[in-house]
């Protein structure tokens, strides 16, 4: 009998005919359940040697009703919708995938930045309103002046970093687990935390969301920056308490922020940050491209065959619970 993989949600996918067509050229067996809800996940997954989960709440009961599952992969980077302990438990192994789209979440970071700190948005808007003037834009630094800083300084903060320096903007990190050699070949000069805060004139995350990361943009953080600083957000919606930078861009203590994702999403409307002219908000859509969308899905997809016929994951997030 071939080996059943079961993918929970579309997301935001128009079909699942990528999925299909890899696991039945494969040899599996599969279907799409095209839900959110436990417990129709529970009644559709419970035969599942692998699960594709997009969006869905892969919570405790869902893993603990799963007697077959060896597998669960989260088509995209985050995982924060899976519980890793409860799979680690049930001897479930759980993998992402974050190979996808660096590039496409690098020129979207740069492109949020330049907007901002070139006011482009802001001088379209005044041409719109029959203002030929840029003075009201003013200030407007010299890209080559000015310095970037990374907070996680991973593979895509790393895309970010040559994008950055291609524009002359010095490039500043804070990473705790970036070796001090790979600061040094990338051209990126090593600081803390507080550090980055502080002297950076603009901000760039790129650190995944944990207790120890979530909301570490705050108001407590957002007081430690330049008044003239931009923030930009293209990596996990926790990491920023959007609240604290709506009124960090209100009050004058910050200059602008880039953000592509949020805390809740999508967001309940109207959106306040929206309605700023030092906030861009894009949603969600800094990982998207023509060809990285396929990419992603052909690659989850192959993740769970390699883990069911080779026994482990490419990028198997919670290998130390099973060493």
């Amino acid at each position: 009998m071939a080996q059943k993989i079961v993918m929970t949600d579309l997301g935001g996918f128009p079909d699942f005919a990528i999925e299909q067509g890899i696991a039945k050229e494969k040899g599996y067996d599969f279907v799409c359940l095209k839900t959110n809800k436990e417990d129709e996940i529970i009644a559709g997954a419970k035969d599942a040697d692998g699960l594709i989960v997009v969006y869905a709440q892969i919570t405790e009961k869902i893993i603990n009703a799963l007697p077959k599952c060896k597998i669960i992969v989260r088509t995209g980077i985050g995982y924060n919708n899976i519980d890793i302990e409860a799979a680690s438990k049930k001897g479930i192994m759980v993998a992402n995938v974050p190979d996808y789209c660096q590039g496409e979440v690098a020129d979207h970071t740069m492109a949020l930045l330049l907007t901002l700190v070139r006011k482009v948005a802001f001088l379209n808007n005044q041409v719109k309103k029959k203002n030929w003037s840029f003075i009201e834009a003013k200030p407007i630094p010299r890209l080559a002046e000015t310095t970037l800083g990374l907070y996680g300084c991973g593979s895509i903060a790393q895309a970010v970093a040559k994008r950055a320096q291609a524009f002359g903007i010095a490039v500043q990190g804070f990473d705790p687990y970036l070796p001090d050699d790979a600061f040094a070949k990338l051209n990126i000069k090593k600081v803390d935390a507080d550090t980055l805060f502080a002297t950076s004139d603009f901000l760039s995350l790129h650190a995944p969301l944990t207790p120890e990361t979530q909301h570490i943009v705050n108001m407590a953080t957002l007081k430690k920056m330049k008044k003239t600083a931009v923030i930009v957000n293209t990596a996990r919606g926790p990491l920023v308490n959007a609240d604290d930078v709506y009124k960090a861009l209100k009050e004058g203590i910050i200059a602008g922020a880039g953000l592509d994702v949020l805390e809740t999403e999508p967001p309940a409307f109207p959106l306040n940050l929206s309605e700023l002219e030092n906030a861009i908000v894009t949603p969600h859509a800094a990982y998207y491209s023509d060809s990285s969308e396929p990419e992603l899905r052909q690659k989850a997809t192959l993740e769970v065959i390699r883990t069911l016929s080779e026994g482990k994951p490419k990028f198997w997030l919670n290998k130390k619970a099973f060493s």
